[in-house]
């Protein structure tokens, strides 16, 4: 909006110095810190508010002991990295944008997903019924929902000059992953569905440790915002020799906003954390990475960023599928004792295992930055 707003007056003598509006890098800037300031300003109230409607987190079953005195902990505390990410990326992105248009329309739709889920499981608590919130079929169906829209609109009306049903890969140079046929494109809507189900439920399982899913999103975001930069520059693109995607440099302002919103949210999130984002924050952060990965035809580069959500969702569906094949073929007792990790998700298990919930949050966070270099050196290593 700034952008729109300002540049006219570039012209004007003694306004010279509006010509900054033009710039992504001086627009990711100042939308980063804004959406810092809001969450700084905004969240103590936010959290009195919480408090005062006793909005208290439910405590998942399967949860070490060392959790259960924060049952008293506000939650629903995802409104505010929502709200400050999308008012930042309003004030400070250009609105004519369609990559923009389409994640803050990603990330909303999954918060409003997340919001109605978090909000029935504390109407129920409140009830006295069991705390199940959204049913697990419904959430699914709305998670499908929007990666087969999200699918099918790139597909039938392409953002670039790539095909719009492609995708690529890291390592290498321009290569494309097209469906064979036209009439193949439907893959490419359901390898999408599967990108934006899978990273909403990986970020939503790493919220569970104070501070983890936020340190990991805020790492993720601001490697996406290189990437998001670095694609949409001819000039950058072609010195390294990748693909190049007209207007997506916009989203670095997207992917500013959500680091600056998430940094801000930790200064309340943190060991004791003081309010957790819930499913309103968790699912729509996990819809902001998946929609940035795809509208960039990055989805591969997605597992490399996102290791530790990866490694998080791995864990669960391990445990899962694990104790169910031995339960059936030793019995009960036996797939008890002989489960893969102590506890899942994974951050559980090293919990169990007697590490510190803070240690636990800041080795994560290492293998998350390390996982981040890994990706950024698929720029060079083609």
């Amino acid at each position: 909006m700034l952008n729109f707003l300002l540049t006219p007056f570039a012209d004007v003598p003694h306004f010279g110095w509006m010509r900054l509006f033009g710039f992504i890098s001086f627009r990711a800037a100042g939308a980063a810190l804004t959406a810092l300031i809001i969450t700084f300003v905004l969240a103590p109230s936010i959290i009195a508010r919480l408090k005062r409607m006793k909005l208290h987190q439910i405590i998942r079953e399967g949860t070490p002991d060392s959790h259960q005195g924060k049952n008293t902990t506000p939650t629903m505390g995802g409104l505010i990295i929502l709200g400050a990410t999308l008012f930042s990326t309003l004030l400070w992105a250009r609105l004519d944008n369609r990559y923009v248009l389409l994640a803050m329309f990603s990330m909303l739709w999954m918060g409003v997903i997340g919001f109605w889920d978090d909000f029935l499981k504390l109407k129920q608590k409140q009830q006295g019924r069991k705390n199940t919130g959204l049913v697990e079929r419904h959430k699914l169906i709305g998670q499908v929902i929007l990666g087969l829209a999200l699918g099918w609109f790139i597909w039938k009306h392409p953002l670039s000059t790539l095909p719009g049903a492609s995708t690529t890969l890291p390592f290498y140079k321009y290569i494309l992953i097209i469906p064979l046929t036209v009439s193949l494109g439907w893959l490419y809507v359901l390898f999408v569905t599967v990108v934006m189900v899978g990273t909403t439920n990986a970020v939503n399982m790493t919220d569970g440790v104070d501070g983890l899913a936020a340190g990991l999103t805020a790492i993720a975001a601001l490697t996406f915002a290189f990437f998001t930069y670095v694609i949409g520059r001819v000039d950058a693109s072609t010195y390294l020799h990748i693909y190049y995607l007209r207007g997506s440099g916009e989203l670095t302002v997207f992917c500013a906003s959500i680091m600056g919103a998430c940094i801000g949210f930790l200064w309340y999130n943190a060991h004791p954390a003081q309010v957790f984002m819930g499913d309103t924050g968790s699912l729509a952060l996990g819809g902001a990475l998946a929609s940035i990965a795809i509208l960039l035809k990055s989805e591969f580069l997605l597992v490399l960023i996102g290791g530790m959500f990866v490694a998080e969702m791995m864990s669960v569906i391990l445990q899962r599928y694990m104790f169910k094949y031995r339960r059936a073929r030793h019995g009960l007792e036996y797939a008890r004792e002989h489960r893969v990790f102590r506890r899942a998700p994974l951050h559980h298990h090293f919990e169990v295992k007697g590490w510190d919930e803070s240690q636990v949050v800041v080795r994560f966070w290492i293998l998350g930055i390390l996982f981040s270099f890994l990706a950024l050196s698929t720029l060079k290593i083609r």
